[in-house]
C-alpha cells in the first residue's frame, strides 16, 4: 500500500496540535480563576480562598508545562512537514509567532517562578502582582495564536509578490475579520473548561466527604461563574456563527449540513448522517426554519450550500458536522447544569444532591472535549485551504519520504501517551492528597507578611531557640 506523505504529515500535526490544546485550554481559565481567588483572598482575609488558589496553582503548574513541551513541536512542524507554508507566509506568520515570545514567554517566564515558588519569600501584593501578570501572559499569548490562525481563515493586509505574502498593514493583519470573534470565543471557552474542572474535583470531594468547606466554596463559585459564562459564550458563538456566514459560507454548510447551492427556510438538523458521495443527507431530523432564524436571524433567510462550490474544494462534511454538534451539545449541557445549580441552591440542596454532584463530575473534561471539537470545526471546515481560498494545504507539503513522516507520527503516539499518562498519574495524586489544611495555611501565613530576608531571619531565629530549648538541663550536683 503506497503511504501518502501529505496525509501523514496532517494527521500528525493533527495529532500534536490536539494535544497540546488541552492544556492551553485549562491555564488560560484556571490562572485567572486563581487570580481572582488571591485577590478575594487579600481583599477579604477569607482563608477558603488562599486555600482554593494554593491547592490548584500546582495543577496549574503541571498542566502549564506540558503546554510549553507540547507547543514547541509545532513550531518545528511548520519547518519540517510544511516547509513550503513557511517560505510563502513567513513574512506573516513569522513575525506573529515571535510576538507571542516577546510579549507573552517573556512575560511568563518572569513572573511565572515568583508565582510557584514566592509565597514565602515575597511580599504578598508582589505575589499578586505577579500572579496577574502571568494571568494577562496566558490571555496575551492566546491573542496572538489566535491572530495568526485567523489570518488563515481570513487572510487580509497583504499582497502577494512572486508565490510570497508579504504585509502591507499590519493593522489589517492582526484585527482581520474573523479575530475578534475567535479569540473572544476561545478565551471565554478556557474558563469555562477550568471553571468546569474545579467544580468537578469539587463535586468529586463533596461526594466522597472530604475537604466539605474547601469544596463546598469551590463549587459555589464555579457554579455562579457558570451560570454566567455559559450563556455569554451563547451569544458570542451566534456573532462568530454570522461572522463564518459572511467569509466562509462553505464551512458553515459543511457545519449545518447544507447541500443545495441555495436554501431558504433552512431546517436546524438535531440529527443527519452527511454523504459526500450522494451530496446529501441521510436520516434527516430536523425542526423547520430554525436553521435559518439562527443562520440569518430571519425566519425564512437564506443561506449558501455546499454545492455553490465545486467536490474539490469542499471540507469532510461529516467530520465538520459532527464536531458542531459535540461543541454545542456539550455547551447546553454546561448551561443546564449552570440552571440546575441555581436551582438546587435556592432549595438548599446544592452540596447534598448525589445525582448533580455525580453529574458535574462527570463534566469535568468536558470542556476540554468542546475545545477540541471546535477546533476540529474551525481547522477541518477551512479544509482544502490552508490560507482560505488563497492556497491549498496540498500544495504546501514537504517533500518527505513517506516512511519517514509515519515514523515520526509513531514515535508521537507512543511518547505522547506516556505524557498523557504521566500528567495524569499526577494529577491524581494532587487531588487524592487533597487543599493544603488550615493549620499549614496559618504556619506559611508569615511567608505573605514578609519578604523572604526577613522569613529566613525569623526562621533562623526559631531553629536557634528550639535547639536551645532541646538541649539537656544540667543540675547542679550532677556529674
Amino acid at each position: 500500500m503506497d503511504l501518502d506523505v501529505a496525509i501523514l504529515s496532517r494527521i500528525q500535526f493533527a495529532f500534536t496540535v490536539s494535544f497540546h490544546i488541552i492544556f492551553p485550554s485549562i491555564t488560560i481559565g484556571l490562572a485567572t480563576l486563581i487570580a481572582i481567588w488571591e485577590g478575594l483572598w487579600l481583599k477579604t482575609h477569607n482563608p477558603y480562598y488562599l486555600q482554593l488558589a494554593k491547592f490548584w496553582i500546582k495543577p496549574f503548574a503541571i498542566t502549564f508545562g506540558m503546554g510549553v513541551v507540547s507547543g514547541i513541536v509545532l513550531s518545528y512542524e511548520f519547518g519540517t512537514n510544511f516547509s513550503k507554508f513557511s517560505e510563502m507566509t513567513g513574512a506573516v506568520i513569522g513575525p506573529l509567532m515571535a510576538y507571542e515570545v516577546l510579549t507573552a514567554f517573556f512575560m511568563e517566564a518572569g513572573f511565572l517562578g515568583v508565582m510557584l515558588f514566592g509565597w514565602q519569600r515575597v511580599g504578598r501584593k508582589l505575589h499578586f502582582f505577579s500572579t496577574i501578570v502571568v494571568m494577562v501572559g496566558t490571555w496575551i499569548s492566546a491573542f496572538w495564536i489566535i491572530v495568526a490562525n485567523s489570518w488563515m481563515q481570513t487572510p487580509t493586509g497583504h499582497k502577494i509578490v512572486d508565490g510570497k505574502f508579504e504585509v502591507e498593514s499590519w493593522m489589517a493583519v492582526i484585527f482581520n475579520p474573523s479575530m475578534p470573534y475567535r479569540f473572544t470565543h476561545m478565551v471565554v471557552a478556557s474558563f469555562i473548561t477550568a471553571t468546569f474542572v474545579v467544580a468537578g474535583i469539587c463535586a468529586y470531594y463533596l461526594l466522597k466527604k472530604k475537604h466539605i468547606p474547601f469544596a463546598k466554596k469551590g463549587l459555589s463559585m464555579c457554579m455562579w461563574f457558570a451560570l454566567v459564562l455559559t450563556p455569554l459564550q451563547a451569544w458570542i458563538g451566534d456573532m462568530h456563527g454570522l461572522n463564518v456566514k459572511e467569509h466562509q459560507p462553505t464551512k458553515l454548510a459543511a457545519m449545518e449540513g447544507i447541500w443545495p447551492a441555495q436554501e431558504e427556510n433552512v431546517p436546524l438538523l438535531l440529527f443527519a448522517m452527511p454523504n459526500m458521495k450522494t451530496e446529501s443527507n441521510d436520516y434527516e431530523l430536523g425542526i423547520p426554519n430554525l436553521g435559518s432564524l439562527i443562520l440569518t436571524h430571519s425566519w425564512d433567510g437564506a443561506v449558501q450550500g455546499l454545492k455553490a462550490v465545486p467536490p474539490e474544494d469542499r471540507p469532510n462534511v461529516p467530520l465538520v458536522f459532527w464536531s458542531f454538534r459535540v461543541m454545542v451539545g456539550i455547551g447546553f449541557g454546561m448551561m443546564g447544569i449552570a440552571a440546575l445549580a441555581l436551582l438546587l441552591r435556592r432549595k438548599g440542596r446544592l452540596y447534598e444532591n448525589k445525582a448533580f454532584l455525580s453529574l458535574v463530575t462527570l463534566f469535568t473534561p468536558m470542556g476540554v472535549i468542546a475545545v477540541l471539537a471546535g477546533w476540529y470545526v474551525v481547522e477541518i471546515g477551512r479544509q482544502p485551504w490552508i490560507v482560505y481560498n488563497l492556497v491549498r494545504t496540498s500544495e504546501i507539503v514537504s517533500p518527505l519520504p513517506a516512511e519517514r513522516v509515519l515514523f515520526t507520527l509513531t514515535m508521537f503516539v507512543i511518547i505522547y501517551t506516556l505524557l498523557i499518562g504521566v500528567y495524569l498519574y499526577f494529577m491524581g495524586k494532587l487531588i487524592k492528597k487533597g487543599p493544603p489544611s488550615m493549620e499549614a495555611l496559618e504556619q506559611q501565613l508569615i511567608g505573605m507578611k514578609a519578604p523572604g530576608y526577613a522569613l529566613a531571619w525569623v526562621k533562623t531565629l526559631q531553629s536557634k531557640e528550639s535547639h536551645l530549648h532541646n538541649q539537656p538541663t544540667i543540675v547542679q550536683g550532677d556529674k
